[in-house]
């Protein structure tokens, strides 16, 4: 098993190991049993731990093993005893881990009904207020404020300490994942729950006055302080109605009965942050408890007024404001030390996060605590009589829905412009395609409306954001390009489709409803969402319909991608109108089930590449023969060509194999993968493709800092290109070894120009690093 968890720590090695993974994981779910020695469960945990370190490896596992691997890791959380008000360090050290493995909560999945199932709340209250059952059952009997009382009275004790911070994180993200009608008393006993609840709760409290303390310069423990207050974050958002009222109540309670106001020191914190004064800046420790507890606050109506009144809207969108121009990206590791585990520091080849708020936690939980305030105030009268500060704040919020990397500030940025009368999900894409709404050249769809005129629409983009827009029949028939296809490409958009529209379908809400199939995002009044609402229920626009009934995001839910890569499927042959192929591609080795063509080609859309290309635009518009032809050739390789459609249809450029798959490649395989982007660099100048040629160029600085011996080989084919500034980066990082290759072969294959831009830069890097320099 340790040799498994050493190939684990590389993504690729997981996956590797997950491909026929039957027998290694009843391997490793044998080892958990607790009959095995205490080294053989450690080992079995910490591989669990490495193989569900994705979300892709956690459900390959739970799909093999879910029941069972669940059962183990609840088993090895109950099964321990204090001697003498101490445990034994064998029994922490197993149970650290089964409280790490049980984080796979994180992901979403048949998992969580099993914890449930297996009474996972009650495991954790007993390691939150220790083995005492007497305690226990005596909670049953109290009101609220008695078992407040009662529980502080156990809630300090030291021996379970370590273990506290792993157990807010289960609760947290078994509450956030939970569905809407989910209640406690489906799975046990509903007290129990509400008991972890308040203990949770009493934690929050205490994270404050922690954050005070160390502010003050005052040593404290501090380790639980982040993972509670998270934990109450997500039940109080929790799509569980149960929960999250629960969670209102019972922390309204435990304020009400600390007697303390704590909001005037929240919004201080945040007020001094983005002040612009560097003396007295809180630690990002404060400011994530502070924005954590505001976002909580901002939830319970009794001080939800008190926070609007201390003008808490305003200093949370100045500190929006402030963190755009000062952007403090932040690892959880940071302010929660325990999500470190055995294996940090020491794994590879995994993707550089999945995890919703990602390094931009203090950029979320502004944006939580901002959109309950503005959901709570007359959103109407915010940035009354202020419209260039309220244009300037829907550009940042859009700014962040475009171009953060990850979903959970995405969502709530969109969750505001909601609130500010701009529904949808914008994206660059969105900003492209908006213009398409009003072109028929390349429609081949047309709405029929009741008592009004035909909208034409494309087939292509109803296929990928709507497809109930379009009739089942269109969806399976297939299109088939022979001999008539073969020279104009008109012919393709000559057929028109025709879809008649239900009777309750008017023109302003498909209007609206098209716009945010085109463009991602729109603007709309109260009385014409609500009409939205039932036409996109019935268009099973999930996404759009939870924005619409202004539904908080629900934690962990990727933010929906205006990506059109689906229609290359061959689905998406039948509204293609245009062949691609490429000028230097073999035979192709797999029968295209559209056309008889004989070489390597991809079927496309005009309507997909208009919008991104402003070569391919006018070509189109030109007149010349080559705007009706069906097949364009594109002087570029089979490879670079994918990467280059995918780019038309993702607005992503694909990377090279990477990591340790990388690092075992050989130069000549290495080259290959590099060279497409070489191409490309050249292709997007002539097409003017901005984007994508600094993409491509700094992709390939990129491994070329990493593999200073391919510049060589580089070098060559850029000039080759023109690419004259790849050219220069390249002999950039050659200087250093020209003396040494300038007497081997390896110059031999380069022109003498080349030979002569490499000695330049030699000497400017002799010059530089006070060097003795030979002009020979």
């Amino acid at each position: 098993m340790q040799l498994f968890s050493a190939l684990a720590l590389c993504g690729n090695g997981t996956n590797k190991l997950l491909e026929d993974g039957e027998g290694l994981v009843k391997i490793m779910v044998d080892s958990l049993d607790s009959s095995n020695p205490y080294s053989v469960q450690i080992e079995g945990l910490r591989l669990a731990q490495c193989l569900m370190t994705s979300e892709q490896g956690c459900s390959k596992i739970i799909k093999l093993s879910c029941e069972p691997i669940v059962k183990a890791i609840i088993t090895l959380m109950s099964k321990w005893s204090l001697d003498a008000e101490k445990l034994a360090k064998d029994q922490m050290s197993i149970l650290v881990e089964a409280c790490r493995l049980a984080l796979i909560t994180h992901w979403e999945g048949d998992h969580h009904f099993y914890f449930w199932k297996a009474g996972v709340d009650r495991v954790l209250l007993r390691l939150i207020i220790g083995n005492s059952d007497t305690t226990q059952q005596s909670l049953h009997s109290l009101s609220l404020q008695e078992q407040i009382i009662k529980l502080e009275e156990v809630f300090d004790t030291d021996v379970l300490l370590p273990l506290r911070p792993y157990v807010w994180d289960i609760l947290g993200c078994l509450t956030a994942n939970c569905m809407e009608d989910f209640f406690p008393k489906m799975h046990g006993n509903e007290t129990v729950f509400n008991v972890l609840v308040v203990c949770a709760c009493m934690a929050f409290v205490d994270s404050i006055l922690t954050s005070r303390q160390i502010s003050q310069g005052n040593a404290c423990h501090s380790s639980e302080s982040e993972p509670a207050s998270r934990a109450v974050l997500m039940m109080i958002y929790s799509p569980s109605k149960y929960i999250s009222s629960k969670a209102r109540f019972i922390l309204s309670e435990v304020l009400a009965l600390k007697g303390k106001d704590y909001v005037g020191y929240l919004l201080d914190s945040l007020k001094a942050a983005s002040s612009g004064n560097k003396f007295g800046i809180p630690s990002n420790f404060r400011l994530v408890i502070s924005l954590t507890s505001l976002a909580c606050y901002s939830a319970l109506p009794k001080y939800q007024k008190h926070v609007i009144q201390h003008g808490g809207i305003n200093i949370l969108s100045s500190f929006i404001s402030w963190w755009f121009d000062n952007p403090v990206h932040l690892n959880r590791s940071s302010v929660a030390p325990h999500v470190q585990s055995h294996f940090s520091g020491r794994t590879c080849c995994w993707p550089s996060s999945e995890d919703w708020e990602g390094e931009d936690m203090l950029l979320l939980f502004g944006l939580v605590a901002l959109a309950e305030l503005i959901n709570a105030e007359d959103h109407c009268g915010i940035f009354q009589n202020q419209m260039e500060l309220r244009a300037a704040f829907i550009r940042d919020l859009q700014e962040i829905c475009i171009n953060n990397s990850y979903s959970g500030p995405r969502w709530y940025a969109a969750y505001i412009l909601r609130h500010l009368g701009l529904y949808g999900f914008p994206s660059k894409f969105g900003r492209e395609f908006r213009e398409l709404l009003t072109d028929n050249e390349h429609s081949d769809v047309e709405l029929i409306i009741k008592n009004q005129e035909p909208v034409r629409v494309h087939g292509v983009i109803l296929l990928v954001r709507c497809p109930s827009l379009l009739p089942p029949e269109e969806l399976l028939k297939e299109k088939v390009f022979d001999s008539s296809y073969k020279q104009d490409s008109d012919s393709c958009n000559s057929i028109i489709t025709k879809v008649r529209l239900s009777a309750h379908v008017d023109c302003q809400s498909l209007t609206k409803l098209l716009e945010y199939i085109y463009s991602g995002s729109f603007e709309a009044g109260e009385d014409l969402v609500k009409k939205l609402k039932i036409l996109a229920k019935h268009c099973n626009l999930q996404s759009l319909v939870q924005l619409l009934c202004g539904s908080n995001p629900k934690w962990g839910t990727p933010f929906p991608s205006f990506d059109f890569t689906s229609a290359l499927e061959p689905a998406g042959r039948n509204f293609s109108d245009i062949i691609l192929e490429a000028e230097t591609s073999g035979p192709s080795n797999q029968d295209c089930s559209s056309c008889s063509i004989s070489v390597l080609h991809l079927h496309v859309h005009k309507v997909i590449l208009w919008p991104s290309c402003e070569y391919l635009r006018a070509l189109f518009q030109s007149g010349m023969q080559e705007s009706h032809s069906l097949t364009i050739k594109v002087p570029v390789c089979w490879d670079s060509l994918v990467k280059l459609v995918s780019w038309f249809y993702s607005g992503e450029l694909p990377r090279p194999i990477s990591g340790c798959l990388w690092d075992n490649l050989s130069k000549e395989d290495k080259l290959r993968e590099l060279e497409p982007y070489v191409e490309l660099c050249s292709l997007a100048q002539f097409w003017l493709l901005e984007d994508l040629h600094e993409k491509c160029f700094r992709l390939i600085v990129s491994i070329l800092d990493s593999c200073q011996y391919l510049s060589i080989t580089i070098i060559q084919m850029a000039a080759n290109l023109n690419q004259w500034k790849l050219v220069e980066v390249a002999a950039e990082y050659l200087s250093p070894m020209y003396h040494h290759l300038r007497n081997s072969s390896e110059f031999d294959a380069l022109d003498e120009h080349l030979i002569e831009i490499i000695r330049a830069a030699s000497v400017q890097f002799s010059q530089r690093n006070g060097h003795l320099v030979t002009l020979t």
